[in-house]
This record gives structure tokens, C-alpha cells and sequence, in this order.
């Protein structure tokens, strides 16, 4: 993610930003990618922080619009932690438009959001379904996540993983209408035609298999194929945008092709992979003096390796005529 200018002083701004450090209230342009000191604003701007333009005054902005169901205000913290599921959203649709995915020139399908909240602990589902992408909220709830990571044996788990592993789940759908991307994914990933609740079934009462480490980045990746693309695809997005981010901060590493590349206009799958694992390996080292968990932890085998750079191709491909 880029460090923006100020558009009505010095400084800079943050892709989260409401106003700058003087209080001029300012709102991100998605389409021009930086940030503008005018109306009209998003009309959840008060409700929930969002910090998009809108086409007019009192519309939704482009992300908003695409939630089609919003969390019971009457559950405690549901509209706070709506708001943090929605700043997670704008994040990654943000990321995906820089391969022009879900802007106004790409003419597919938009996702649908269904924003959920959770009664009585009892978590809600989250998933993908012929373009509508379910998240609970209350995985935006420190507490509540950082439980459900332990429980789960997950050592990532965040709202933003969790944006991006669902709307892969829609990015493959958009996908899956091409006959040549259908057959280029089963001959990598595996016939996804399979049960997939019978899949899942065995994953959750045996586990992964033997060696799962060599094939898949995660061990319910190998649970079937659906989750292994949308495992790799959200690792791809992961890697990408730390280097982005890397990159707009200013930092440097002698693995970095040039001091002001742009990862995602890069070209060579396997340069942007690596390059990425080399940063996040350098941050995991950060972390770990401030005793904090590894960034990215995870390893890369080489078969990971050719499922994320067919991600990349694919991706890169951008949304048109899809």
C-alpha cells in the first residue's frame, strides 16, 4: 500500500486517514488512487469511518455499496467492528485494483458482502457463494480472534487474510468462465468438481495429509482445491503488498530489483515471489526483536512456488472481458 500525499499541506497520509494532521477532512479516490480535500464523502463516513469518496452527496462509496447486508446494531460492539471488517475490505479492494479487478473498467460481476454479526459466541459462517462473500465481524474483536487463532492452530489470522481468502473464492468463480483457465487450474490444483463438503469432512476429522508442507502453503489448503487456490491466491496478495508497502516506506533490501519498483506492475512471477519472502523474512526478524510473532509465517515449497506464480499470471490479467 502507498504512503499518500498531503493534497493541502506537507506531510503525508495513511490509506485510513479521515483528515490530515491540521483537521482538514480529506477522502480517498480509488480511482485516482490519492486522497482529495472535498465532498461529496461516503454517507457511512459517520457511522462507521469510511473514508472513500461517493459519486454524489449522501451516496455510498464504491466499497460500501457492495454490502448488501450489515450486522445487527443491537449486538454489543457489532457497528465498531463493522467498521474495522469495512477499513479490511477497502484495503484489499484497493490492492486488487491495482490489476484494475472491480473498478468501473473492469465490466464483471462485483462481489456482495454480507456483514454478520454473532449471538451468543456461536460463530457465524463465513464463505463464498456465486459472488456473495459472508464475513463475521466479530473477528475484527481482538479477543475474539486472537481465541479463535489458538483454537484453530492458525498462526495468521486477520481480517485482511480473511477479505482476501473469500474474495479469492469470488475471484475464482469470475475465472471459472474461461475454458482456458479451468483447464490450466485443475491440471495444477486439482479437479475442484470433488465433494467439497466430504473433503472438508475428512480435513476436520483426520487432518492433513503426510507431507502436506511440500504441496500446499497451509494445511487446510490441502483440504480441496477450492481452498487451495483461494490459500494461495490470499498468500500472493500478502506477499505482493508487503513489498508494495516495503517499497512506499522507504525501506531498502538488496533483493529489491530497483529502489523505486512497483510490485505489482512486475512482470515475472518468480521475481515478485521471491523478493517478497525475502522482505517478509527480513520483518519476521524485525518482529522477533520486539518479541512479537513472525509477520509471515510461513514457508514456500517449490510447488507453492508455481501455484502462486499461476496466481499472479492470472491476476495480472486484470478483469477485462471476464
Amino acid at each position: 500500500m502507498h504512503v499518500f500525499n498531503n493534497p493541502v499541506g506537507a506531510g503525508s497520509l495513511w490509506f485510513d486517514n479521515l483528515a490530515t494532521a491540521e483537521g482538514t477532512p480529506v477522502a480517498y479516490d480509488p480511482q485516482a488512487r490519492a486522497f482529495l480535500p472535498m465532498p461529496p464523502f461516503c454517507a457511512n463516513r459517520e457511522r462507521i469511518g469510511c473514508n472513500w469518496i461517493a459519486p454524489a452527496e449522501g451516496a455510498l462509496c464504491r466499497a460500501c455499496a457492495m454490502t448488501a447486508l450489515t450486522p445487527d446494531p443491537l449486538v454489543e460492539n457489532a457497528i465498531a467492528n463493522w467498521a474495522e471488517a469495512e477499513t479490511a475490505k477497502r484495503w484489499v479492494l484497493d490492492n486488487l485494483g491495482r490489476w484494475h479487478w472491480f473498478r468501473p473498467e473492469d465490466p464483471g460481476t462485483r462481489p456482495v458482502f454480507h456483514m454478520l454479526a454473532e449471538y451468543d459466541e456461536k460463530p457465524a459462517p463465513m464463505g463464498h457463494a456465486e459472488g456473495v462473500v459472508t464475513i463475521s465481524v466479530a473477528e475484527a474483536d481482538p479477543v475474539v480472534l486472537t481465541k479463535r487463532r489458538e483454537a484453530l492452530g492458525e498462526p495468521y489470522r486477520t481480517m485482511i487474510g480473511h477479505m482476501r481468502h473469500e474474495i479469492a473464492h469470488m475471484l475464482w468463480w469470475r475465472l471459472s468462465l474461461r475454458a482456458d483457465f479451468i483447464e490450466a487450474f485443475r491440471a495444477l490444483f486439482g479437479d475442484e468438481r470433488q465433494d467439497y463438503a466430504d473433503a472438508l469432512q475428512r480435513h476436520y476429522q483426520h487432518g492433513p495429509p503426510a507431507g502436506w508442507q511440500q504441496h500446499y502453503l497451509s494445511s487446510y489448503a490441502s483440504a480441496h482445491p477450492h481452498e487451495d487456490w483461494a490459500e494461495t491466491t490470499a498468500h500472493l496478495l500478502h506477499l505482493t503488498d508487503i513489498t508494495d508497502s516495503f517499497v512506499a516506506a522507504g525501506l531498502s533490501l538488496p533483493d529489491l530489483p530497483a529502489a523505486n519498483w512497483d510490485p505489482y506492475n512486475e512482470t515475472d512471477s518468480q521475481r515478485l515471489i521471491y523478493t517478497g519472502a525475502a522482505v517478509a523474512v527480513g520483518i519476521n526478524h524485525v518482529n522477533r526483536s520486539m518479541g512479537l510473532r513472525d509477520l509471515y509465517p510461513f514457508l514456500l515449497a517449490e510447488a507453492t512456488h508455481r501455484k502462486l506464480a499461476f496466481v499472479h499470471g492470472w491476476l495480472r490479467r486484470g478483469a477485462q472481458g471476464l
